[in-house]
């Protein structure tokens, strides 16, 4: 047999092999999502019955108020998928950007009640409950869907920074003391693990978002 034909046997060989990894790849990207435990986000790979999760970082408690004056806690989405971020009403930038992204968030699991959308207000002393009940009203964002939160800032802020990662090397400069604006949204799986970082800028970003909460509410 001629070289070149040995050449173009082999190629065929580490083509077909290249499918074949890429497609278990692809697979194990759809059964499975990593886990985050850092602010540099680097991802875990964790079975769902590892005994590494039990010390495992995760969301502590917290209580807040929403745009209906009710109290919301880590107990509100007990045993449910929620996607968390952060905001403010009066925000002109990336906040109405992220609201429209999150709006066919809302959209999608209208009638799914284990799948839930948190905001914190980063601005909670201009944030009241009447604002943030207008500001729900007006952009159609659901009582029972949707919670836009207010409370105590240090206790948002706190949340922010050492439970979500939100640091100062995220998002946008805003010219007050608040902490850097981000724009990442993230996935909270129902053991209040986080489980996806996303652009809440990036259209391409969110579909990934909806496509993995499919993946935590199939499992």
């Amino acid at each position: 047999m001629k070289l070149s034909h040995l050449v173009i046997i082999n190629l065929k060989q580490i083509i077909i092999f290249s499918g074949l990894v890429l497609g278990a790849v692809s697979l194990h990207a759809a059964e499975s999502l990593p886990y985050y435990d850092s602010q540099d986000f680097s991802p875990r790979w964790l079975e769902a019955n590892s005994p590494e999760l039990e010390d495992f970082h995760r969301i502590p408690a917290f209580s807040f108020t929403d745009q209906d004056g009710n109290t919301v806690t880590e107990q509100t989405f007990k045993n449910k998928v929620y996607v968390a971020g952060f905001f403010f009403s009066t925000c002109p930038g990336i906040c109405p950007k992220i609201r429209s992204k999150l709006a066919k968030v809302q959209e999608t699991y209208l009638d799914t009640a284990n799948v839930k959308i948190l905001q914190h207000s980063i601005r909670p002393t201009s944030d009241t409950i009447d604002l943030l009940k207008d500001y729900a009203d007006e952009h159609d964002i659901k009582s029972g869907h949707w919670y836009l939160v207010t409370g105590e800032k240090e206790s948002i802020y706190s949340l922010a920074k050492s439970a979500y990662f939100a640091s100062e090397d995220l998002g946008n400069i805003q010219n007050t003391n608040d902490f850097l604006h981000t724009e990442r949204i993230l996935l909270i799986d129902k053991n209040r693990h986080i489980r996806g970082i996303y652009n809440g800028l990036n259209s391409a970003s969110m579909d990934y978002l909806i496509s993995d909460i499919n993946t935590l509410l199939s499992q």
